[in-house]
């Protein structure tokens, strides 16, 4: 029987690339992000490619909405068995400049999504009497600080705690919870980021970007593909024994 995934954040960047990747791998996909035209374009894209795509709207911030989403996921797809909770924004902004609005509007979308997902996930497969895999976008900002991440950083470590805590709740369902950590990704939020650092910095794009890029040990910015890899080996069978763990996606920035 086909596998059912559901990614958030799938409209573009890494989450569209899971997409494609899980598509191509057999799994049906549920494409969620809060831009329908975004979702439905990929989906679109996987359907021409032969994948079996649909595509929901919600604000993962929303736990209703998140609920919502399973809950249509399984009604149309049947079922569901990997969840992976990506959506999330990324604000750069310094210590001293960090508001009340900037960290409830980084953590109830980060940190919010997650836990929400991860509900909602392990809820439905829990009623539907089987296992499954959870599978979190945290960040190489969330296991090494990064300057002028305090906001965005904190919620990626926060993501690895409840990653941790969650796989040990949920194993006595057969349910695993693990996390991908990306380093610099070459998608729109990333080139925003870099955008923001540079502008802070009176330099220009490229300048934003090579900040981050220097410090890669492979010496090149990663591509959406590259992250989507890893997330397949999670999703699949292969990483039946694995729970609780990071994997560390970033071309070698940060070593354990």
């Amino acid at each position: 029987m086909t596998k059912v995934a559901m990614i958030t954040g799938a409209g573009q960047g890494i989450g569209e690339a899971i997409a494609k990747r899980l598509a191509k791998d057999g799994f049906a996909v549920a494409l969620v992000g809060r831009t329908i035209a975004k979702t439905d374009r990929v989906a679109q894209e996987i359907r021409t490619n032969g994948g079996t795509a649909i595509s929901i709207s919600a604000d993962v911030a929303k736990r209703e909405q998140v609920f919502e989403a399973v809950e249509e996921t399984v009604r149309q797809l049947g079922d569901i068995n990997v969840v992976i909770n990506n959506a999330g924004v990324a604000p750069t902004t310094p210590i001293l400049d960090i508001t009340q609005n900037d960290l409830d509007y980084t953590w109830n979308i980060n940190v919010g999504g997650i836990v929400w997902g991860t509900q909602a996930a392990a809820k439905k497969m829990i009623e539907l009497g089987h296992g499954g895999k959870i599978i979190n976008a945290t960040s190489q900002a969330g296991v090494v600080g990064n300057a002028n991440l305090t906001a965005y950083g904190s919620t990626k470590f926060a993501i690895r705690g409840i990653t941790q805590t969650t796989a040990k709740e949920l194993a006595e369902y057969g349910i695993t919870v693990n996390a991908f950590a990306p380093g610099i990704v070459r998608t729109p939020m990333m080139n925003d980021i870099a955008q923001q650092v540079a502008d802070n910095a009176g330099q220009d794009f490229e300048w934003g970007m090579q900040t981050f890029a220097k410090d890669i040990t492979l010496k090149r910015l990663s591509e959406p593909e590259d992250v989507a890899n890893g997330v397949a080996f999670l999703a699949g069978k292969d990483s039946d024994y694995i729970t609780g763990q990071t994997l560390v996606v970033d071309g070698g920035m940060v070593f354990h």
